[in-house]
This record gives C-alpha cells, structure tokens and sequence, in this order.
C-alpha cells in the first residue's frame, strides 16, 4: 500500500496489491458520492461502492452518521448493506468494495465479516486507518478470511477533498 497509483501499466488485480483496469473508474465514483454526501448533508465527504466479481455495481453509500444519527452509518457500512440487500446475502464474496478514506476497525471488521474479497482506498488515514496503516485488521491471520488491499488509489486528490472539507469548516482557504 503505498503511494499514489494512477492506474497506468497495470496488470490486474491479482491479491498482490495492484490495481485492477477499472479501479480508477469505481474509485471515480465513490468520489462522486462522496460530493453528495458533503453538499447534500454536510456529511464528512467519503463515498464507497461495492462491485461483484462480475463488475456489475452492487451497492453504494456515503457518510450518513449526522443525518441518521447513526454512529456505524459510515460510507462502507452503508454500501454493504445496500449490497447485501441486492444479493439477498450477508455474504459478499468475490465483491470489491472501492472507498474514498481507508477504512477504520469497524469497516475493517465487516469487510471481513461479510467476505469481501478485495479492498481498493483512496486516502490513507493515519490515525485510525485500520487497513494497514495504524492497523491491519483485514490481513491478520487468526482471522478465516483475509481482504486484497489496494490503497493509494487516486489518493492525493482523495486526502486533498477531505483536507478541504475539513478546512473549509474551520474558515480556512483550501489547499490546490
């Protein structure tokens, strides 16, 4: 997981940490959700999607914790419900769960509760990141399923959106 992965010269996503031809697409559109999830309701701008091994979308979400006033209403956890839904499963196996913020132990957790097979984030978040960064929840071998994790992608421009919103809250200008 390292740094910023443009998706040029890739190879596929084979479980060792490269990306896969249509993460940048997907990781375009968590972004897009994630717009909505600021200006729609001032939510912290996070946006994620689920894709089936098949590439067909299965569920989406953005940061809902403020307007449900539900603290686990993050992006990812709104996304594998909405998944699980469509798939009348808890189980998401051979899914791709793409998210603007690496995901925290919560989100970690279910990635590996419902089976989640590869993980594709933007920003690296360095206090309470949970998928390598602080933590590495999804790859810890006590657990019986482990998630492919791809970070960095689109990762400047995804930190840089989330630095801004956190600016623009104290009054202070955004960052280019």
């Amino acid at each position: 997981m390292g740094g910023e992965t443009d998706g040029h010269g890739i190879d596929g996503g084979d479980g060792a940490g490269r990306p896969a031809p249509d993460d940048l697409r997907w990781m375009r559109h968590a972004f897009a959700l994630a717009d909505r999830a600021e200006r729609e309701f001032d939510e912290i701008p996070v946006g994620a999607v689920i894709v089936g091994a098949d590439g067909t979308r299965l569920g989406e979400g953005w940061n809902r914790n403020i307007v449900d006033q539900d603290p686990t209403a993050h992006a990812e956890i709104v996304a594998m419900r909405a998944a699980g839904r469509t798939l009348g499963n808890h189980r998401l196996v051979g899914s791709t769960l793409y998210v603007t913020l690496e995901p925290c132990a919560m989100c970690a957790m279910a990635l590996v509760h419902a089976r989640v097979a590869r993980l594709v984030y933007g920003a690296a978040d360095p206090k309470t990141g949970a998928c390598g960064s602080v933590f590495d929840l999804v790859a810890d071998p006590r657990h019986n399923h482990r998630v492919d994790v791809v970070g960095g992608v689109l990762g400047e421009e995804a930190g840089r959106r989330l630095t801004n919103y956190f600016r623009a809250k104290r009054g202070r200008p955004p960052v280019p």
